[in-house]
């Protein structure tokens, strides 16, 4: 007795039912490349507009600190006479290639700090803070020989500020610890946020 589950079968029948078999997975192949094509630029446009969000959120924190960081640091006995808070660009001069940037700048005769603005402050960002204002430093005296903007540093005493929208109890000792002053939101301004016996590090 013939296998029924064999019973008519030909070789045109398997060979039919095997490009059938490969065409649908083909199909299926082509399905799922376009799925991932498709998930893929919504990551990236997710990404985009994340990015975009920060930097809005940084305006929004460095438009939050401009206005009265001058009226802050009075209230400490600073008299500043300039504040720069469209952004500062510390170049090697050597290369003139840029290295870092400085979001706010308070300046007196004798002082000068340099204040990174952070939505949300993090330990990271008070680390690059940190080699941010030794670069400041380094370079301020080659600054001045060439007149530049930051060569206005040279010889004065060199303080370092962080401030953020957000800042955790945690990342603000650990910022007063590496010797930055810490500027946190209050209200619709902000406050120098720091003990009594804070000292700030000259850089």
């Amino acid at each position: 007795m013939a296998d029924i589950q064999t019973e008519g079968l030909t070789f045109e029948k398997v060979w039919a039912s095997i490009r059938e078999s490969d065409r649908r997975m083909k199909e299926a192949d082509r399905k799922f490349e376009k799925k991932q094509e498709a998930l893929t630029k919504q990551i990236m446009e997710l990404s985009r507009q994340m990015g975009l969000l920060h930097n809005r959120f940084g305006e929004l924190a460095e438009h939050m600190v401009a206005p009265s960081i001058t009226e802050k640091f009075r209230e400490k006995g600073f008299k500043f006479i300039r504040l720069f808070n469209k952004g500062l660009t510390i170049e090697d001069p050597k290369y003139m290639k840029a290295i870092a940037e400085i979001d706010i700048l308070l300046e007196s005769y004798e002082v000068a700090i340099a204040i990174e603005v952070k939505a949300k402050a993090s330990y990271k960002d008070v680390d690059k803070h940190v080699k941010r204002m030794a670069l400041l430093r380094r370079w301020t005296a080659e600054m001045y020989r060439q007149r530049s903007l930051l060569g206005t540093l040279y010889k004065k005493k060199l303080l370092g500020g962080i401030a953020g929208a957000i800042m955790s109890d945690e990342v603000r000792t650990y910022a007063q610890k590496a010797g930055f002053y810490t500027i946190v939101q209050s209200g619709d301004t902000v406050k120098i946020d720091v003990p009594d016996d804070f000292v700030p590090k000259d850089w």
